[in-house]
């Protein structure tokens, strides 16, 4: 399928038909489908579930695994990749299989969340939660500015404000570390870590012992995000701390396509990670070791501080008033917004998704069948 085509037949409009979508074209393509069922549902009743789709030999030494929906609502754009890729498959060379997930979490993409259904941001989630929980006094002292009690008039203005003071003190550098490099004392706030082992973190940890991954002899794993970089640019960012196995094999698959944000190398100009901890790859690493490359691909959608930040403000400011009527005209509207924050849903935008896709699963692939 050509790619202006695919981007208008491939991208959902809502979690119920992507799933219904998914598992229809991975029965066609006879793959092997495993459902992971989540306890919850979505906002029409429907079943939740993390859905997995098996493509090549069952004893392959290497494997491909495409990762949709880590963030709900940036789910769109996974989804949308992962059916093209069930729609023109790519050619895998003998012992390489394809894994792909659709909608790790699947209650956050339904609801149209970035969180999960405990409000935990499932990339802050994957800390040791034997140990005590990173400490964030940034994020602790602008807790009521980052999600006010209003999000409009004097109050919304006043936080603001506190923002605008605390960066003009500290500089922006340190406040992205208060704001989005993970909190785990708020949690009805943004960017929340939790107290335990989700259950998205517990099904990815469960997907990669069924399917024998750590007995394979290399495994890229490709985790689809939305919502930060230049519009429609697909930034491939090294979640791997510098020097270790993983990121050199990031290095060797992807080349000067790879960002390195922890090593201070980005392609799309993107400013220094306020996380270093939580992300899912860190369960991949300790699984693994150096036999895995864990890379996110991150499409730009719209400026982060005026239209992105804004609409995830909103999202949670909605939840933390109570239960959400779904067909409220104030939920409809927050939804939309945020809907649009994290999936823009035009043919230019789907189509240079598809594009960066395409390009980076080759990549994958050529790398993966060199080593």
């Amino acid at each position: 399928m050509d790619l202006l085509s695919a981007a208008r037949a491939c991208f959902p409009r809502d979690y119920a038909q992507s799933r219904r979508r998914f598992l229809a074209a991975a029965q066609a393509r006879r793959a092997a489908v495993r459902s992971y069922a989540n306890p919850n549902r979505g906002p029409g009743g429907e079943a939740l579930a993390a859905d997995c789709a098996w493509l090549g030999p069952r004893n392959a030494a290497k494997v491909l695994v495409l990762i949709s929906g880590t963030h709900g609502v940036e789910g769109f754009c996974g989804a949308g990749a992962l059916m093209d890729v069930l729609t023109t498959p790519p050619t895998l060379p003998r012992g390489m299989a394809l894994l792909l997930v659709h909608a790790i979490n699947p209650h956050g993409f339904a609801w149209i969340r970035r969180v999960t259904e405990d409000g935990v941001d499932l990339n802050r989630n994957f800390i040791d939660f034997t140990e005590p929980a990173p400490a964030n006094p940034g994020y602790d002292e602008l807790a009521d500015a980052i999600l006010p009690s209003k999000i409009s008039g004097p109050v919304y203005e006043r936080a603001k404000a506190k923002m605008r003071g605390y960066i003009a003190r500290h500089g922006l550098p340190a406040f992205n570390v208060a704001m989005s490099g993970g909190q785990y004392r708020h949690p009805q706030g943004l960017f929340y870590g939790g107290t335990a082992p989700t259950w998205s973190h517990r099904t990815e940890a469960a997907i990669i012992a069924d399917y024998g991954l750590k007995r394979r002899r290399r495994v890229a794993v490709v985790d689809y995000h939305t919502g930060l970089g230049p519009h429609g640019y697909g930034d491939l960012l090294c979640a791997h701390m510098p020097k270790t196995g993983s990121a050199a094999l990031a290095r060797k698959l992807y080349g000067d396509n790879l960002s390195e944000p922890f090593a201070g190398t980005t392609n799309a100009g993107q400013p220094a990670p306020g996380a270093r901890h939580g992300f899912a790859s860190l369960l991949w690493e300790r699984t693994l070791g150096a036999r895995v490359a864990y890379v996110g691909i991150e499409f730009g959608t719209y400026d982060s501080l005026r239209v992105v930040r804004p609409a995830l403000v909103a999202d949670h400011w909605l939840h933390a008033q109570g239960p959400v009527r779904w067909r409220d005209p104030r939920t409809r509207k927050i939804k939309a917004q945020l809907r649009k924050a994290f999936y823009p849903d035009t043919d230019a935008w789907r189509e240079a998704v598809l594009w960066r896709s395409r390009q980076t699963i080759r990549l994958a692939i050529e790398g993966l069948s060199k080593g």
